[in-house]
Parts: C-alpha cells; structure tokens; sequence
C-alpha cells in the first residue's frame, strides 16, 4: 500500500482488524453482534433507558437511547448523537460507554439515535429520522431541565455526516437551534466516490474507495456524483454554510474523508462560522478503534476538550 509508510506505528493493528471486518447492509458483522449483546455500561451518576421517539410524517417512530445525569439541580445542556457506520450498519449501542461518560463528565443529557439504515431506508429517512429525536429531545427541555441554547449535535463517521446534515436542516427550518456540530471525520460529500483526481495516499484502511461507494450507493436514490444530490444527504454540496453553528472537525491524515473534510472546514471558515479542524497524522479512518494509541489518546483529549467548551463546561 502506498500510504504503509506514513501510517502511524502504532495503528498497525489495524491492519489486521480491517481485514477481518465486513460491511454487509442489513447484516450485523461478529464485532457489531458482539457489541449489541453485551451488558449496557453502568454509572451511579446517570440513568439511562431506551425510548421511542415520535416519527415524522407519518415515518415509524425511532428508537433512541436517552442518559440522564441524576442531578438535575442545575440547567444541563444536550448533546443529540448520531452513530457511525457507512449508513448501512450500527446501532447506538456502539458508542454507550462514551455516550454515559459524556452525560457524567458533562452533566449532559445524551440522546442517540438509531436512525433507519440504508439500503432499506433511503435518504431522507436517516436523516428525518435524526430531525425528529432533535424535536423530541427539544420538547422535553422543561422535563430534563435543558438548556437548549447549549443543545447541539455530535456523529462520527456517517454519524457525522448526518449530524452535518442535520445542522443545515434545523438551520433551514428555522424550528430548533442547534448550538454546536461535533463532527468526527465525517462522511459528507458523496462526490469523493467518483473524483476524477484521487489523492494515492488515503482510503486504504477500513473504509476504502469501494465500500464508500456501497454506502453512497445505498443511501442515495440516485448515482453518487449527480448533479441532483441533496446537501440533506451529502452535506458538502449545500450551496450556502453561513449561519451554521460553531463546529469542531477532526479526521485522521489518512482517512478517506479528509478532502472532504478540510474543504468543508475552508468553506465554514469563509462563510464566518467559528471552527476548530484537527487533522492527526499516520491515522486512517476509524483510527480510534485502538484507544490506548499516542494519537487516539490525543484526539480523544482534544475531542472532549472541544465537547466541554460547547457545552459550556
């Protein structure tokens, strides 16, 4: 592989574990069934429970995992999160240890979102889907005692990319102000499937060129690289990014996504929206499956310093 010598040492493991991996729609991989059956993370600081949040026009109602921060003596801000997986897998039990150390560390209410998958849902299911727990999550701030002006949103991966898409819908509609986007390389332009200048260097880990293009494929009702493409679906085609809100962005050096996303970064940047971008180095997509990594450890760190400071803390 081209780009072997720029990866980080110690993600080399991932070698191996991205060779082991599938990305099947509708079919959960070993790891993923491995994760959904495992016992729900525990803290004396916070309750959590499954909830079932009304569906828009008509849609099914979605599923969510809601934690909640027993001291409710004080407003608390929100954090809607949205899981990864290509759009085509994962369930929001993946990301339950870090969701409740976000509701303890942050006395934060965190709801997550099992949005519908494509290819069985195509856009703008997923992302509606995500629109309706904002509703919800918004409806219930005099319950949980939110702030809802420090109410913002938080995805990795394909969960960025709707988190993205979700910051241009609540800006369009006008119905629910979101304080922040917490995007952790996102996958936001469906456009990168079919560039006519491919960077040699990255997309050569985990989420490689091909399954990018299962996963466009899946969610769009179109070809990737259409002129019609929704900026709902691919965030990096809205026309217009002024009046979205304060944005953390990172992604590793050699991710797919990091074009996408430091373009996505210039355009904010210059349409006035305060951003922080963290580009790792000798890190690929998903990097931050090997946590006890020098780079993971430090993206964590920066990732929820950035958190903290949207959230007010």
């Amino acid at each position: 592989m081209p780009s072997r010598y720029l990866l980080d040492p110690e993600l080399e493991p991932m070698l191996e574990i991205a060779s082991q991996m599938k990305f099947t729609p509708g079919e959960p991989s070993p790891a993923m069934q491995a994760i959904l059956a495992a016992p729900p993370p525990t803290s004396d600081k916070v309750d959590w429970r499954e909830v079932r949040v009304p569906g828009l026009a008509g849609a099914p109602d979605v599923r969510c995992l809601l934690y909640l921060p027993k001291d409710a003596s004080q407003p608390r801000p929100a954090i809607l999160h949205i899981h990864g997986g290509g759009y085509i897998l994962g369930a929001p039990e993946m990301t339950a240890p870090v969701n409740m150390k976000w509701a303890e560390d942050f006395g934060a209410v965190v709801l997550s979102v099992d949005y519908r998958l494509a290819p069985m849902t195509k856009h703008p299911g997923p992302v509606e889907d995500c629109y309706a727990a904002l509703a919800w999550l918004s409806g219930q701030a005099a319950e949980f005692n939110i702030d809802t002006t420090r109410l913002g949103v938080a995805g990795e991966s394909a969960g960025g990319g709707l988190a993205a898409a979700l910051a241009l819908l609540a800006r369009d509609r006008g119905e629910y102000p979101l304080a922040f986007q917490h995007l952790i390389f996102p996958m936001i332009d469906d456009r990168t499937v079919t560039h006519p200048d491919p960077s040699p260097y990255v997309g050569q880990y985990l989420w490689t060129r091909e399954k990018n293009d299962l996963g466009w494929t899946s969610l769009l009702d179109c070809a990737p690289g259409s002129d019609d493409v929704s900026p709902y679906a691919a965030p990096a085609r809205a026309e217009d990014v002024a009046g979205l809100p304060p944005t953390y962005l990172a992604c590793g050096a050699l991710d797919l996504f990091i074009e996408e996303n430091l373009e996505y970064a210039r355009r904010l940047i210059r349409a006035g929206v305060p951003v922080e971008m963290h580009v790792y180095p000798g890190a690929p997509h998903g990097f931050h499956m090997l946590a006890d990594a020098g780079v993971t450890r430090t993206a964590t760190r920066d990732a929820l310093t950035a958190l903290g400071k949207a959230l007010g803390k």
